[in-house]
C-alpha cells in the first residue's frame, strides 16, 4: 500500500517531543465517527425528552400563523411575524442545540484535549500531486474507511428493516386514524430507528477510535536515526559531551595540583595512592582533602609535595580509607579523625610545632 512502504523502517515508538510536534501540527488520534454518533445519539435522546414541549411549541406556532393569516400583511406585520416565529422556534430547538453543542465539545476534549492548530488549513502543493493522490486512494487507511462505511450503511439498513418489520401489525390501523395520530406513530418509529441505529453505530465508532489511535501511533513512529538525532538534541552530542568531561577533568586536575603545596601532609600507601591533607584549627572544623590520586597522579602529587617540602607519610590503611571515602575539597568524616590526628601530630612534631 502507498503508506505502508514509508513506514517500513519506522520501528521506534514516538518520543514525547515527537508527539508534541505532531500535536502542534494538528495531528492527533481522533475519530470523526465517534463525534458524529455521540452527537446523533444525544440528539435522539433530547428529542425524546423534549418531545412534548416541541409538540406544544410547534402547535402554538401553527395556530399563531393561522390567526395571522387573517391579518393584512404589511411591513410591520411581516416583521412582527418574523420575530415571533423566530423567537418561538428558537425556544423550541434552543435547549437541544445547547445540549448538542456541549456534547460535541466534550467528546472532542475527551479524544484530543485542547488543540489549536492552523497547520491542517495551510495550502500544500503536494496535495495537488496526482500520483500521490492516486496512491492515497489505495492506501490501507482508505480501504479500511471504505469497509467501515460499507458496514455502517449495512447496519443502518438492517436495523431500519428489523424495526419497520416489528411495527408491521400497526400499519393497517393507521387507515382509520387521524393525521395527528399518524404523525405521532411516524415520529415514534423514526425515533426508535434512530436510537437503535445510534446505539449500534456507537459500538462501531468506538472500534473506529481504537483504530484511529493505532493508525496515529503507526504514523508518528520514528526511525532509529531520528531517535538518535533527538537524543543528541536533548542530551547533547556524545563526542561533545566526552570532550567537555575531559576538559573538566583537566581543569579539576590542574586546580588540584595547584593546591598540593598548601597541604600539611601527604598520606600514601606507599606507591599506588596519595592524599594531600590540610588543616587549620582557626578556620577549619576538620582536616580537608586538597588532592588525591592513584598511580601516575599519586606520583605527581608526591613529586610536588617533595619540591614544596611537605611531609609524606606512608600509612596504607589510612590512605585507602581517605581515597575511597572523601572527595577532593571536602572535610574528612568523623570516623577518620583519630587516625588523621595521629598523622598530623607526627607531622607537627617533625616541624617542631608541638
Amino acid at each position: 500500500m502507498a503508506d505502508d512502504f514509508s513506514q517500513e523502517e519506522r520501528t521506534e515508538q514516538a518520543t514525547p517531543r515527537k508527539r508534541e510536534q505532531a500535536r502542534q501540527k494538528g495531528q492527533v488520534a481522533r475519530s470523526q465517527e465517534l463525534n458524529s454518533v455521540v452527537v446523533i445519539f444525544f440528539g435522539v435522546i433530547s428529542l425524546m425528552i423534549f418531545s412534548s414541549s416541541i409538540y406544544s411549541g410547534l402547535s402554538n406556532v401553527f395556530f399563531y400563523n393561522v390567526h395571522m393569516s387573517n391579518t393584512e400583511l404589511t411591513m410591520a406585520t411581516a416583521y412582527q411575524l418574523f420575530i415571533n416565529n423566530g423567537s418561538a422556534l428558537l425556544k423550541i430547538i434552543g435547549p437541544i442545540l445547547i445540549i448538542l453543542g456541549v456534547v460535541g465539545l466534550l467528546i472532542n476534549l475527551a479524544q484530543v484535549g485542547t488543540v489549536i492548530s492552523f497547520e491542517p488549513l495551510t495550502p500544500k502543493l503536494e496535495k495537488l500531486d496526482i500520483i500521490q493522490g492516486f496512491g492515497r486512494l489505495f492506501s490501507t487507511k482508505t480501504i479500511i474507511e471504505l469497509l467501515r462505511d460499507t458496514l455502517k450503511i449495512s447496519i443502518i439498513g438492517y436495523i431500519a428493516y428489523l424495526t419497520l418489520k416489528s411495527e408491521l401489525k400497526n400499519y393497517v390501523p393507521l387507515v382509520d386514524q387521524e393525521v395527528g395520530q399518524i404523525l405521532v406513530f411516524t415520529a415514534r418509529v423514526s425515533l426508535k430507528i434512530c436510537l437503535r441505529v445510534s446505539a449500534a453505530l456507537l459500538i462501531l465508532a468506538i472500534l473506529d477510535y481504537v483504530y484511529q489511535r493505532f493508525d496515529f501511533e503507526r504514523r508518528i513512529r520514528m526511525t532509529k536515526q531520528e531517535l538518535k538525532e533527538e537524543y543528541k538534541l536533548y542530551e547533547g552530542d556524545p563526542l561533545i559531551k566526552s570532550r567537555i568531561r575531559r576538559i573538566q577533568r583537566e581543569i579539576a586536575h590542574a586546580r588540584m595540583m595547584h593546591d598540593v603545596p598548601k597541604a600539611d601532609v601527604v598520606v600514601t600507601n606507599p606507591t599506588h595512592l596519595a592524599v594531600a591533607l590540610q588543616y587549620d584549627s582557626t578556620t577549619m572544623s576538620a582536616p580537608k582533602v586538597l588532592a588525591k590520586g592513584e598511580r601516575l597522579i599519586a606520583e605527581k602529587i608526591k613529586e610536588i609535595a617533595m619540591k614544596a617540602g611537605i611531609p609524606i607519610v606512608e600509612n596504607q590503611p589510612l590512605a585507602r580509607a581517605l581515597f575511597e571515602a572523601v572527595e577532593v575539597g571536602t572535610y574528612i568524616p568523623a570516623k577518620l579523625y583519630k587516625a588523621v590526628a595521629e598523622v598530623l601530630a607526627y607531622v607537627y612534631k617533625l616541624k617542631g610545632k608541638i
